[in-house]
């Protein structure tokens, strides 16, 4: 069975993803075998979905988790040939192909990332118009909803599977990344990265970004609506330009009841020359007390980069606090080329 990918990264665990939601060799595809007609929300946006192989740098930051060699699916969302997937596989990509249905193969470019999201946009090379997925909104989903999610594997098999809202919360990763609110669907399908997540008329309503939890797992699905407002400024600009860059540290934490404590540090940022143990627990920040991850981010995020950012840590019986200068993580990465 091919490989399929979905990730974390050193650098940019930061930025993106869980390594063990990775999907193995020998894991069980959900798709259309033994089914005698597809869906109709399937037929509505396959037209639109592609498969995208990804060459990145191999002395990059990204490529020491997520590997060089990077595969997931993407949904055309503009006529023009633009597509959308998740942030991940992108991250200093060198060259990305694209796979339609049918087979055939088109060289695609790097156009933007919304790293906050998880988000980000390719441009298909080649002849216009191309099929275009519907964008919905996912504002009146609510738990039960029955959703699809339609993917294809790195055979380009089309992946596809009918199932359900579970639950809409905020979601937070221990990668400094955080979604105020998030789909968490199920089942999950067994080729999520960059799939669409669609509601029964076959239009668009989220992206499927992670594998979470031990089987049965649930996919969490960033909502279209975090895209929407910002497209334009992503093919425009590369990045979110209207938005204040976030202070970065590269600090990965864990969430036990009742607190926040430091798991580890990335390879490259801020914190890896800072005096952060695994095992500290976070008191507070910039002299703000914060008791949970989701706290921590929202303290951490009042500044922009390049603050300096006071974190007081208690180790054992004493208190220390530890000033990292943080960045714009997005200066670490290959900028999409303009």
């Amino acid at each position: 069975m091919a490989r399929s990918l979905t990730a974390a990264l050193a650098v940019v665990l930061a930025m993106v993803g869980v390594a063990e939601a990775i999907p193995r060799p020998g894991e069980p595809r959900t798709h259309p075998g033994g089914i005698p007609a597809e869906p109709s929300y399937v037929k509505k946006v396959e037209p639109a979905i592609v498969g995208l192989r990804v060459r990145a740098d191999e002395t990059a930051p990204s490529s020491i988790r997520l590997g060089s060699r990077r595969f997931g699916s993407g949904v055309i969302f503009d006529r023009d040939g633009y597509a959308l997937t998740v942030s991940y596989i992108l991250l200093d990509a060198l060259t990305i192909e694209a796979t339609l249905r049918g087979g055939r193969t088109v060289p695609a470019r790097l156009v933007g990332l919304d790293l906050e999201s998880g988000l980000g946009v390719v441009g298909l090379e080649g002849l216009r118009p191309w099929p275009a997925a519907a964008l919905g909104q996912s504002h009146d989903a609510a738990r039960g909803m029955l959703t699809g999610t339609v993917g294809v594997d790195e055979d380009n098999e089309l992946v596809y599977v009918t199932g359900s809202v579970q639950s809409i919360r905020r979601f937070s990763g221990f990668w400094e990344y955080m979604l105020e609110r998030a789909l968490l669907i199920a089942p999950a399908s067994s080729s999520w990265g960059g799939s669409a997540v669609v509601d029964t008329a076959g239009s668009v309503i989220g992206i499927a970004s992670l594998r979470i939890g031990e089987a049965p797992s649930v996919n969490l699905a960033i909502p279209i609506e975090t895209f929407v407002p910002v497209k334009d400024e992503l093919i425009a600009a590369g990045r979110v330009v209207s938005r204040r860059p976030r202070p970065w540290l590269g600090l990965y934490t864990a969430a036990p009841t009742g607190g926040v404590v430091v798991e580890g540090v990335a390879p490259v940022g801020p914190a890896a020359t800072a005096d952060f143990r695994k095992g500290d627990r976070i008191v507070s920040v910039n002299g703000v007390t914060v008791d949970s991850q989701e706290h921590f981010y929202e303290v951490l995020w009042r500044g922009q980069a390049g603050d300096v950012v006071r974190i007081a840590v208690q180790r054992g019986e004493a208190l220390h606090v530890i000033a990292v200068a943080s960045i714009d993580r997005y200066r670490l990465l290959r900028a999409p080329p303009r």
